[in-house]
């Protein structure tokens, strides 16, 4: 078994469709060529410097490389993962059909294979540190060999999706410097860790509660125990009268949250007399509360780790001192390159 690299657009914006179809595509704009008629690698490095008009060689060499395996290199039975752009979660799924090029679906969907997706919303959070590096490769397709990292993530699947406990900082065995990583995720996935250590349960109402306080909101947060389906209160102005209300339901559990939980916020705004209803959930939310982000559009926000970690980011300077003691960050700046 082989483990495959996919990724639905630089946004995530192809993710659901992928997942409602059963299927990966090669979402590779305008490519209306059938692979299946080209017999090398080499010779797709030539139609591709042809069809694209590719100045810099090095770029036709490493789309061929993406390109290629979907029709010439993937098997019936390997794996697929699916990184999430929506949620800071993996799809898995296991491939069950040949290539197929459909001109007719129009682009960017003319390749695709059908797959079974029978792992999905599997929170980051769950996989050691050196396994997301190895998933970090800054490319559309790519197969994951690395680090064992095909027969440790069969190991976790037999296991339903745990690891056994870290014994120490984890440690990257194999750096190929001639991949891209996506470095932003990289770094996400350590803060990440490093704050659901210290921020288990009543503690992430507590973090939850400085953020927001640092963006000028006063707050009211429940007593731990019996928060009567509300967390946080929250409104602008230094007595809190002001509008939005904000009602904060907050969740830590170690999988994605489901429709009910949703649903429960709604109900608790109307008793509390909320504007709107912020929910946050650390290990994000099952697409079933995603498909309900545009009929709640003007009542409810949802903040997985990843929005957490920005808000945090964005307003690190107005944290308490003991915020900031318990999460050390320093800025850094890069070039921003891309190929």
């Amino acid at each position: 078994m082989s483990l495959w690299l996919f990724r639905a657009g630089r946004k995530g914006e192809y993710e659901n469709k992928f997942l409602t179809d059963g299927r990966v595509y090669l979402t590779w704009d305008d490519f209306d060529v059938d692979l299946r008629t080209i017999d090398t690698q080499e010779d797709l490095y030539k139609v591709l410097m042809e069809k694209y008009d590719l100045e810099k060689k090095k770029t036709a060499i490493n789309w061929a490389s993406q390109i290629w395996p979907i029709a010439h290199k993937m098997k019936i039975g390997d794996w697929v993962v699916l990184p999430s752009k929506i949620n800071r979660t993996l799809h898995f799924g296991k491939i069950t059909g040949e290539y197929v090029f459909d001109k007719s679906l129009g682009s960017p969907y003319y390749h695709y294979r059908e797959v079974d997706w029978f792992a999905i919303d599997i929170p980051r959070d769950r996989f050691d540190q050196d396994i997301l590096y190895s998933l970090g490769a800054f490319m559309t397709v790519c197969r994951i060999h690395k680090n064992n990292a095909e027969k440790r993530i069969k190991q976790m699947a037999e296991n339903d999706w745990n690891v056994k406990p870290r014994t120490g900082r984890q440690l990257i065995d194999e750096i190929d410097e001639e991949s891209k990583i996506d470095l932003e995720e990289y770094i996400l996935d350590q803060i990440s860790e490093w704050i659901i250590q210290k921020f288990k349960g009543y503690k992430m109402e507590e973090l939850i509660e400085e953020i927001l306080k640092a963006k000028g909101y006063t707050t009211y947060k429940s007593p731990e125990g019996a928060d009567h389906g509300v967390d946080i209160l929250a409104s602008p102005g230094t007595l809190g009268f002001g509008s939005p209300k904000i009602c904060v339901q907050i969740k830590t559990e170690a999988n994605p949250i489901d429709r009910p939980t949703l649903d429960q916020l709604i109900g608790t705004m109307s008793n509390f007399g909320a504007d709107y209803g912020l929910l946050v959930s650390w290990s994000g939310f099952k697409t079933t509360v995603i498909r309900e982000i545009p009929k709640q559009f003007f009542k409810v926000r949802l903040w997985d780790s990843k929005i957490i970690i920005q808000e945090i980011f964005n307003n690190y300077e107005k944290l308490s001192d003991e915020i900031k003691a318990e999460i050390p960050l320093k800025r850094i700046w890069m070039l921003n390159i891309e190929e």
